[in-house]
Order: structure tokens, then sequence, then C-alpha cells
């Protein structure tokens, strides 16, 4: 099935259960998220259906919907706030890029992470052990 999605040019796969021959997908140049490996087979008779909605790992997937994926998981975004969501997602990136600079230089603000910040946020100090 996956040489299938290969060779029709699909960038990924999105399986709300398991896969198996785990090894050999590793191998192959598609994206492959699953919840789970077993050694058994898949049911390839049913039921189901084409370009509904669906629920994959408690959200719902419309048809038309762009996944966005790597190691740490995946992202649903409806086309109509893609363009407005990939600018938040760069100006982030940005931003964090910033915040990597300053580590490195050693300028980093870490007064968001003083004593007194965290209580202000609610945070409760049992010791001072995690200094």
């Amino acid at each position: 099935m996956m040489r299938q999605a290969l060779k029709k040019g699909l960038a990924g796969i999105v399986v709300d259960g398991a896969v198996r021959d785990a090894e050999a997908l590793r191998k192959m140049n598609i994206a492959i998220y699953a919840a789970g490996i077993t050694p058994q087979g898949p049911y390839k008779d049913g039921p189901g259906e084409i370009n509904v909605p669906v629920s994959c790992g408690g959200v719902t997937v419309n048809p038309g919907d762009i996944l966005v994926g790597d190691a740490d998981g995946i992202v649903v975004i409806s086309p109509k706030d893609a363009a407005v969501l990939a600018e938040k997602a760069k100006i982030k990136s940005e931003k964090e890029q910033a915040t990597f600079r300053a580590i490195e230089a050693g300028t980093l603000d870490r007064s968001m992470y003083s004593d007194e910040a965290f209580i202000k946020r609610g945070c409760e100090i049992i010791d001072d052990a995690w200094k």
C-alpha cells in the first residue's frame, strides 16, 4: 500500500491505528505517522468512505485540510486559515531564532524565569532545589 502511495505521489500517510513492516517503511521516502506498530496485517475489505470528515487522534480532519508534520506530531490546518497561520509560524520561528542567538551570546533576559515572575504567574515555589 505504501509503495502504491509513493507511486501516486503522496507525501505522507496518517494512520489512526497501527502499521506493520516498520523497518521497511522507515527506508521509504514517505512520511508515515501511526499510533503504533503491529505484526498483524490490515483489514482491507471495508467498511470505509472517501472524502468525508474523519476523526484522527481526536482531531477532525476534513477533505482538503492541510496536514503539516514533523517528529513531534501533526497539525491540521484548514485551507482558509493557511496564509494567516503561515505568517504567525514565521513570526514565531523568527522570535525563537532571536532567543537562541541571545542564549549563545549570553544576553538573554532571564527575568521571566525569576522567582517573582513565577509567583506572579501563580506558581508556588516549594523550595529552591530547581535553581
